[in-house]
């Protein structure tokens, strides 16, 4: 049984980034029904909702350090340094920081069902900003202005759900940064890449002071998803993923019908 338990975390650790890395998305949004639901049809394991939120944040929080670590190696000229805004790193990661902190450890708190809820909603969420076409403009401006307040606000409500739910916060943060605060579409990509680093590591805290955290599955995880991560990042220079994505959108709207009928019909 721990063998098995062994195989089935490290496969959904993979699978789960490799489609992140793939897909340029938060990992958290297709972790959380993959830990929830696989585990217990394999006979592997039952998680409750908090622990899937728990593993499903740490992941994130490796992934995202492995991300950034990829992009550092890859961005050593001046132009793409220059990518990254550290003026507006400074503002949404203060804001989804605070918000994650208060997300994590709020978590411990509230009833499975509720945490379900959320996720719910997340994934609607998601499907529908999948859905939209992004509006951003590939021009990289060297002044960047944006609405500091909204960014601040945006990036801290945002903090507070993805860390209740484990989630990173990407699949939100990159439309509101695309379409709200105006951000060339370069500039977001490399600047969400390292909010979301914030926000994971806020919520790991939040999740660790919050408890319900299992060792062994989650160490399983982090081992796939850090193989997953960069074999998605690689493959997704060299293929077209458009029916892959909107193959993710079906998915993930699947998930949250079951999501939100095992909430309203029990």
């Amino acid at each position: 049984m721990e063998t098995l338990l062994m195989i089935t975390m490290i496969a959904l650790g993979l699978v789960g980034s490799f489609f992140s890395g793939l897909l340029g998305i938060g990992g958290a949004i297709i972790n959380f029904p993959l830990l929830l639901y696989v585990p217990p049809m394999l006979g592997a394991a039952q998680f409750s909702a908090h622990e899937v939120s728990s593993i499903s944040m740490i992941q994130v929080f490796f992934a995202s350090l492995a991300g950034v670590l990829a992009f550092r190696k890859k961005s050593k000229t001046e132009t793409s340094l220059s990518l990254v805004n550290k003026r507006l790193v400074l503002y949404m990661g203060a804001g989804i920081l605070t918000g994650s902190l208060i997300g994590g450890f709020v978590s411990g708190m509230l009833d499975g069902d509720l945490i379900n809820l959320i996720y719910g909603v997340l994934a609607v969420i998601a499907v529908i900003l999948m859905l939209i076409p992004s509006k951003g403009t590939d021009e990289i401006r060297e002044n960047l202005q944006f609405n500091t307040f909204i960014a601040v606000i945006s990036a801290f409500l945002v903090g507070i759900v993805s860390g209740i739910v484990g989630a990173g916060g990407a699949f939100i943060l990159i439309p509101i940064m695309l379409t709200v605060l105006h951000i060339p579409t370069r500039t977001t990509i490399a600047s969400s890449l390292a909010i979301v680093f914030i926000s994971a590591a806020g919520g790991v805290i939040g999740k660790i002071s919050g408890g319900a955290i299992p060792i062994w599955p989650t160490i399983f995880t982090v081992i796939g998803s850090l193989i997953g991560a960069p074999l998605g990042s690689k493959i997704s220079t060299k293929m077209n993923v458009v029916f892959l994505r909107y193959g993710l959108v079906v998915l993930i709207a699947l998930t949250a019908i079951k999501v939100w009928s095992s909430i309203l019909f029990i």
